[in-house]
């Protein structure tokens, strides 16, 4: 189960494709645009930190649609490698922690710095069980607070909140409601997949007794 529906992932596949038919024809290396994307999510963490949210929900949103042409590319070129996947992985983990870290910049109030220390624990951890898993020889993709849920969430909040941010204000007294929300979302639903992992895993491995 997921957070995102099919129809709208298919729909985002499709609407990416002429990029992904550019970048193939230009012949850019999967690699660089890994690296491409942790710049442009460094870009959106400053918009973050400087609370232009509305502009920073675009750019991390073009930040996870380099995460998502990496792969495409490197399958469809036949550049797929075992040093590639293992960069983006670890670039990945990067841009999660600037993404939070520029929120948190932001904000700097207690609970704000708390519930961003959740969500960047249950990011880390959500990646790192399913690493450990293939380690062990088993397939661990289960969760409901994968890594797209998360950019998607916090794309969407942040876009909505520089359109509409005022509005809400007014109705809930709390400025920035919708990325707040979407915080303690992302920090609660993150760790719960980890959990969600560690079961999955503890089930197979007993199977497999």
């Amino acid at each position: 189960m997921r957070l995102i529906g099919d129809k709208i992932i298919q729909g985002y596949l499709k609407a990416i494709t002429p990029f992904e038919v550019m970048l193939t024809k230009l012949k850019i290396h999967p690699n660089t645009i890994t690296w491409a994307g942790l710049l442009v999510t460094a870009g959106a963490a400053y918009l973050f930190k400087s609370g232009c949210f509305l502009w920073g929900g675009l750019v991390l949103a073009a930040a996870g649609t380099c995460d998502v042409l990496d792969g495409r590319i490197a399958r469809n070129t036949g550049q797929k490698s075992q040093f590639g996947a293992f960069l983006d992985s670890t670039v990945d983990r990067y841009s999660d922690v600037l993404l939070f870290i520029g929120i948190m910049m932001y904000f700097d109030r207690m609970y704000v710095n708390v519930l961003v220390m959740f969500a960047i624990a249950g990011s880390l951890l959500t990646s790192y069980a399913r690493a450990r898993a293939e380690g062990l020889g088993l397939e661990c993709k289960v969760g409901l607070m994968q890594r797209p849920e998360r950019i998607t969430y916090v794309a969407a909040a942040a876009f909505f909140d520089g359109l509409f941010g005022k509005m809400l204000t007014s109705y809930t007294n709390i400025e920035h409601f919708l990325v707040i929300a979407v915080l303690f979302f992302i920090a609660g639903m993150s760790n719960i997949t980890v959990f969600q992992r560690i079961v999955h895993i503890r089930t197979m491995l007993r199977e497999t007794k």
